[in-house]
């Protein structure tokens, strides 16, 4: 190194000048330095050591099946904490034989007493230890058991969650208790200004008529004193079986996880016994379409000194695909391109405010206060939705407006707008799997479905071969659907399912006129 600084004191001089120095310049003292090319590698100086990107192999999701079937799936991601957790294969669309809000009671009773563990406060003093938080979240199709931990206590959360899934106390302090958040939770849901959760209940009703993900998510309240243990382990019994789960974790070795899975997971006998209970339900799901109307007084839900208006509230959806079809990719592009939000948002291009819904419904109807594209999609069968929200006397008009942007998307599709959605389709996507709980999420739920998963660089491929024929294709063969349609507030103006479906099967999208005698 002292050769190196000696030498660039001294100025360029032989082979130097050939590697482009320049003349000499001085410093504020006014002694002469160099303009040194860094082209060329300077004497006495170690050869530099470049980072490079690991082998990708490092970064794959590792799976692994145990001789009970059950999978265990990680992905690594350096830091000292992990998230690991419990995917099971169940959901409100399995519960056609039994009572309906079984899902929504094991959500709530998730992380209570156990064979180990004597009370919820035990179990968060434990993860405590560890830094450590828990979550328990059911969906239409999956219940997830999810610890985010310092990864030196692995071995302790998977022992918890092996506890906390297969040997659950289920007193009945514990189920009364449920009951009285259930049933809280069930009036919070009616008087809360967002009508989302309830249009969304209202929309997979309507399309998905009493069959699989059609069956409400939230248990109804003539069922809350009607679930007890007994009808519990019933269903767990079915459904909570090894094959139908996967024990998925990110920021953990995966020769570690797999170790704790055979130590905590494998062998075990569950609470409920080892009998099955009834058959697996394996019903696909059948798209019906048609309506389901809630007339509701909207004008004092939310008082105050600045009110909401008393809006009615319209979606209308139309069946999309599965998550494992081709399809998926131009339905997920499409959604994206359709965007919206409500009247009032800040932001620029990256907030959706060049969507489709902003710049032909908001920005042209002011008196429209929201238009959301919406996407729900499942193991079988798919939805795609677009809610809207306006005064009840501009029911008619907002309806209409709605059924001509389906219309409209079968229609030509711009290459700066498609180029815009997938390229915001891909900076989301990036965007949320920067998190390790996304992540988590993500492994789980894709190793649970189709037993691999998808990278994030195989997705964003995807996503750039989506062309304008792809997007116009799907919608096509999405239009010769019936609709579903999900309908809340003030409806005297509500035009009827008839008169939709006919606007949807219309070249412009315009309801059929009506002649009145007497206005």
């Amino acid at each position: 190194m002292a050769a190196a600084i000696a030498w660039l004191r001294r100025g360029a001089c032989g082979p130097a000048r050939r590697c482009g120095l320049a003349a000499a310049r001085s410093y504020s003292g006014g002694g002469a330095y160099p303009s040194v090319s860094l082209a060329c590698p300077l004497p006495g100086v170690p050869k530099a050591v470049f980072a490079a990107a690991e082998s990708r192999e490092r970064f794959e999701t590792r799976v692994t099946v145990l001789e009970n079937g059950l999978r265990v799936a990680s992905q690594n991601k350096f830091g000292q904490f992990c998230t690991v957790g419990i995917l099971v294969n169940s959901g409100s669309r399995h519960e056609a034989k039994y009572l309906s809000g079984i899902s929504h009671f094991l959500e709530k009773l998730a992380f209570s007493s156990t064979a180990q563990f004597g009370s919820k406060d035990e179990i968060l003093l434990t993860l405590e230890k560890h830094g450590g938080i828990c979550d328990c979240q059911a969906s239409r199709d999956t219940i997830m058991y999810a610890v985010s931990a310092d990864a030196r206590g692995l071995d302790t959360v998977v022992n918890l969650l092996a506890d906390v899934t297969l040997q659950p106390r289920l007193s009945d302090e514990e189920i009364e208790m449920t009951r009285m958040a259930i049933r809280f939770e069930l009036e919070d849901l009616n008087m809360r200004p967002d009508p989302e959760p309830l249009l969304t209940e209202m929309i997979h009703a309507a399309a998905f008529r009493d069959n699989t993900v059609g069956l409400n998510r939230f248990c109804p309240v003539e069922n809350t004193d009607k679930i007890d243990r007994d009808v519990l382990h019933s269903y767990l019994s079915s459904y909570y079986t090894p094959d139908r789960m996967v024990l998925a974790g990110v920021g953990i070795e995966h020769e570690h996880l797999v170790e704790c899975a055979r130590k905590y997971l494998l062998g075990v006998q569950p609470v409920w016994g080892s009998g099955r209970g009834r058959a697996v339900d394996r019903s696909m799901a059948q798209y019906t379409g048609g309506i389901v109307k809630v007339e509701k007084d909207m004008s004092d839900v939310s008082l105050g000194p600045t009110p909401i208006p008393e809006l009615t509230h319209i979606m209308i959806g139309l069946e999309s695909c599965s998550f494992l079809e081709d399809d998926f990719i131009p339905f997920a592009v499409l959604n994206m391109m359709m965007g919206g939000g409500g009247s009032f948002s800040a932001g620029g291009p990256g907030k959706g405010m060049f969507t489709r819904l902003y710049l032909n419904v908001l920005n042209r109807h002011h008196w429209m206060y929201n238009a959301t594209s919406y996407h729900h999609s499942y193991e079988d069968t798919g939805l795609l939705c677009i809610h809207a929200s306006a005064d009840p006397k501009q029911v008619r008009e907002m309806v209409e407006i709605i059924t001509r942007e389906f219309i409209l998307m079968a229609g030509a599709v711009g290459e700066v707008e498609l180029e815009r959605a997938k390229t915001q389709l891909k900076s989301m996507l990036m965007m949320n799997l920067e998190s390790r709980p996304v992540i988590f999420e993500d492994v789980g739920r894709q190793v649970l479905a189709t037993n691999t998963r998808k990278l994030p660089h195989e997705l964003c491929a995807l996503i750039s071969q989506v062309k304008p024929n792809d997007i116009k294709r799907v919608v096509t063969k999405m239009l010769h659907k019936k609709p579903a349609v999900a309908a809340l507030g003030d409806l005297t103006d509500l035009p009827s399912y008839e008169h939709i479906q006919a606007a949807l099967s219309s070249k412009d999208g315009r309801l059929p006129r009506l002649y009145r005698l007497f206005r």
